[in-house]
């Protein structure tokens, strides 16, 4: 069968690559390049974990994630994930970290539960008495994205796939299976996959009522030099308790440590929107991390970088 894939963000990255090794011949079609930096998938990294609350589903589909995972690593003949473990951080009672706790316990994931004083030995960069409790577990880490998306591109290159990048698509005729490119340019196929993220209402503007795509920024820091060597080797951090819904991922595969938060998001109808960071953008998200993150201010804003998203 003959397909095209619309976007090629880690979904149709992958999409390809599945299609192709069950024998499809494959044609990947990405707006800019391959990785996009403007992806929802085209950061350095992004975190994997069991932890997801009370949507056990998804914490049971990691077992085979980390299966297809390893699958693609003997592709590759790289491996790109971090396998450095998360902690999560609970500062009020019924807060995510304590949601993803009860979570594991339903599933009987194990973990390791600390007290305030000594997570906050352990880990040197939390403050003391800024939270109730902590906990760690083995299972999650950091991917390495861009990585991911230049071996995924490689591979299909070297197995027989079409790769297009800089290649727009402005119109995806479902019936006819056809697309069409912002050239005028034409393809045809048997079946078509969009995975085009948080693009996807541009093609499909009739999906308004049930997709929203977001817009939010990260922001990348240097951390006190006394400090640094805890965060080379901390995990990551899926939540920091509260109402903060923030993240963080010390320096992993190359890339420096950075924080993000589901506060800083907003609403847009446009992913192409507002997607030069805006001065203190980086200084705003990285305050909202202390509580429990210590001396927060003295993490130097080395870059900031925005995300489009949407939810499917």
């Amino acid at each position: 069968m003959n397909v095209i894939v619309v976007g090629a963000g880690i979904a149709g990255l992958s999409t390809a690559w599945s299609l192709a090794k069950a024998g499809h011949r494959v044609s990947i079609v990405e707006q800019g390049p391959i990785p996009n930096p403007l992806a929802a998938s085209g950061d350095h990294h992004r975190i994997i974990r069991r932890a997801y609350g009370a949507a056990a589903g998804y914490g049971r589909l990691i077992t085979e994630a980390y299966e297809a995972w390893d699958d693609m690593w003997t592709d590759l003949g790289e491996n790109h994930l971090d396998p450095r473990g998360f902690i999560c951080i609970s500062r009020e009672p019924g807060d995510e970290a304590e949601e993803y706790r009860e979570g594991m316990e339903a599933g009987n994931y194990p973990f390791e539960l600390f007290e305030p004083d000594a997570a906050a030995k352990r880990w040197r960069f939390l403050e003391p008495g800024s939270f109730r409790y902590a906990y760690f577990s083995p299972d999650g880490g950091a991917l390495h994205c861009r990585r991911i998306a230049a071996g995924l591109a490689k591979w299909l290159r070297t197995n027989g796939a079409n790769v297009y990048e800089n290649s727009k698509v402005t119109e995806v005729d479902a019936e006819a299976g056809r697309i069409v490119l912002e050239s005028g340019a034409t393809m045809q196929a048997d079946r078509i996959v969009v995975a085009a993220g948080a693009w996807v209402l541009k093609l499909f503007p009739e999906l308004d009522g049930e997709l929203k795509t977001w817009r939010t920024a990260l922001a990348y820091v240097e951390p006190p030099a006394d400090l640094k060597a805890a965060w080379q080797t901390a995990p990551v951090i899926l939540a920091v308790g509260g109402g903060v819904d923030g993240y963080v991922i010390p320096p992993s595969g190359g890339a420096g440590m950075k924080f993000g938060s589901g506060l800083h998001r907003v609403p847009t109808s446009d992913a192409d929107w507002n997607r030069q960071p805006v001065a203190g953008e980086g200084e705003a998200i990285r305050n909202l991390f202390s509580p429990p993150i210590a001396r927060v201010e003295e993490y130097k804003i080395t870059e900031v970088v925005t995300c489009a998203y949407t939810f499917t």
